[in-house]
C-alpha cells in the first residue's frame, strides 16, 4: 500500500497531532542524517513508539478505546478481565504474593481483577503497575482512585522493572507485539533487510522502506528460521522477527520468583507465522480504529504492531528457566475459565444479551478468539491453570 493510498482511507491529522508527527519524524530524519540515510525498522519503530517525550507510547495522545486508535479485550468487555481474575486467583492461593502488570492501558483491567479477586477472597499483597506512557498512566490513576481504599492501597506504579523477583503473577496483554522488531525479504542470493530511508518526494519529512545488506544478526537469526521450518519461503517473501523476545523474556524471568507469567497477544507457533502464503508479514499500524500496513505515515501518532512468534517466546522461555505450562487461544482460555456461566448469570434478560455480545467479540475467530493467544511462562507453580484446560497447542510449538 503507498502512502497516498493509505492516507485516503484515515481520518486528517488534528493541527496538534500535525506538529507532533513532524516533531517526530525530525527526530528520525535527524538519527538518519547520522547514519548515511537508513535505519532498520527495529530503530525506526523503536523511535516512532518510544522516543522519550516524542513516541507514540511515550507521549499524550487518547490510545485505546472506541475514542482512541484501538481496542483491547480488557476494553471489549470485563468479562476478560472476570476470567483472568480466576486465573490469578488460582495461582495466588498457592505462590501468594503480587501482581505486576504490564502496560495496564486504561487501568480497566486492573480495576476488574482486583474487585474479582476481592471477591474470591485471593487479593494479592500488592498490585504493581509498569507503564511507558504518561498519559496511559495517569487514566490509570484516575480509574483506580474510584477503588474501595482497601484495593486501591495495593496498588503502585513502578518506573522499571522489579530488582526482587516476585511471587504471583507478571501479565502481560498485548504488550509483546509492541516490542521493536527485524523486517527482512528472501532473494535469490540471501536476505536483505528492509529498513527506512528518507522520503524521495516533496516533503522533507517523508519516509520510504528500502533494502540493505543484512547485517550478521539478522541473517544468523533467518538462517535459523528458514532451517526450522517446514517448507522454504518463496523468492520476495517479506516478514518480521523480533530479535528483542530473548532479552525481555530473560528479563521478566529474573523478576519472577515463583509463580506465571502469562501473556495474551495476537500471534501464532513460527510454521503458521511464517506460513509460505503469508508473503508480506503481519505488521499492522492502528489510527482511530483503521488498521493499515504503512508505518511510514503518521508517524508518531499511530501504533506500530508486528504478531508474535510464540515458539521464540516459548524457547526464550526455556532458555531463562521457564516452563511453558499452557498455549492456548484467548477463546479456549476464556471459555474454560466460566465465560459462558459469567453471562448466564447475569441479572436479567438485557444484561445477558449484552454480555453475549461482548463475549462473542472475545470468543468467536472472526473477531479476538482465535487470533488471541495466551501463554503461561512458569517457575515453582505446579498448579494445573485452569484456563488451558480445554486446549493445549504446545504441540504446535
Amino acid at each position: 500500500m503507498t502512502a497516498s493510498g493509505t492516507r485516503s482511507i484515515l481520518p486528517p491529522l488534528s493541527p496538534e497531532e500535525a506538529r507532533h508527527s513532524a516533531a517526530v519524524a525530525a527526530l528520525i530524519h535527524a538519527e538518519l542524517a547520522a547514519a548515511a540515510g537508513w535505519l532498520s525498522f527495529e530503530r525506526f519503530m523503536e523511535l516512532a513508539l518510544y522516543a522519550p517525550g516524542l513516541g507514540y507510547y511515550s507521549a499524550g495522545s487518547f490510545k485505546i478505546g472506541a475514542g482512541g486508535d484501538f481496542v483491547t479485550a480488557p476494553e471489549v468487555s470485563d468479562l476478560f478481565g472476570r476470567c483472568l481474575a480466576r486465573q490469578c486467583a488460582e495461582v495466588l492461593a498457592v505462590t501468594g504474593g503480587e501482581i505486576l502488570e504490564l502496560g495496564a492501558g486504561s487501568g480497566r483491567m486492573a480495576a476488574t481483577l482486583l474487585t474479582e479477586l476481592a471477591a474470591h477472597g485471593v487479593l494479592p499483597q500488592r498490585y504493581a503497575i509498569l507503564e511507558v506512557s504518561a498519559d496511559l498512566a495517569a487514566r490509570q490513576r484516575s480509574r483506580l482512585a474510584q477503588l474501595p481504599p482497601g484495593l486501591r492501597e495495593r496498588v503502585v506504579w513502578l518506573e522499571r522493572l522489579p530488582e526482587r523477583p516476585l511471587q504471583g503473577l507478571i501479565l502481560a496483554n498485548e504488550v509483546a507485539d509492541a516490542l521493536p522488531c527485524r523486517r527482512f525479504t528472501c532473494r535469490a542470493r540471501g536476505v536483505r533487510e528492509l529498513g527506512v530511508a528518507p522520503g524521495e518526494g516533496a516533503d522533507p519529512l517523508a519516509f520510504h522502506e528500502q533494502y540493505a545488506a543484512a547485517d550478521a544478526s539478522l541473517a544468523q537469526a533467518c538462517r535459523e528460521l528458514r532451517a526450522a521450518l517446514p517448507a522454504p519461503l518463496p523468492e520476495g517473501y517479506t516478514s518480521e522477527v523480533c530479535l528483542r523476545v530473548a532479552p525481555w523474556i530473560a528479563a521478566l524471568s529474573e523478576c519472577l520468583g515463583r509463580g506465571v507469567l502469562l501473556l495474551c497477544d495476537y500471534g501464532l507457533p513460527r510454521s503458521h507465522y511464517y506460513h509460505p502464503q503469508r508473503g508480506s508479514g503481519t505488521l499492522r499500524c492502528h489510527f482511530k480504529q483503521r488498521a493499515h500496513d504503512d508505518p511510514c505515515v503518521n508517524v508518531g501518532v499511530q501504533d506500530i504492531t508486528a504478531w508474535v512468534d510464540f515458539t521464540r517466546v516459548a524457547h526464550a522461555g526455556l532458555a531463562a528457566d521457564l516452563t511453558v505450562s499452557g498455549f492456548a487461544t484467548q477463546a479456549a482460555f476464556l471459555l474454560a475459565l466460566g465465560l459462558e456461566g459469567l453471562v448466564a448469570e447475569a441479572d436479567d434478560t438485557v444484561q445477558r444479551a449484552r454480555l453475549a455480545g461482548e463475549a462473542r467479540r472475545l470468543i468467536m475467530p472472526e473477531e479476538m478468539g482465535e487470533a488471541f493467544k495466551v501463554m503461561a511462562l512458569t517457575r515453582g507453580c505446579d498448579v494445573a491453570l485452569a484456563g488451558f484446560a480445554l486446549q493445549d497447542l504446545r504441540h504446535l510449538l
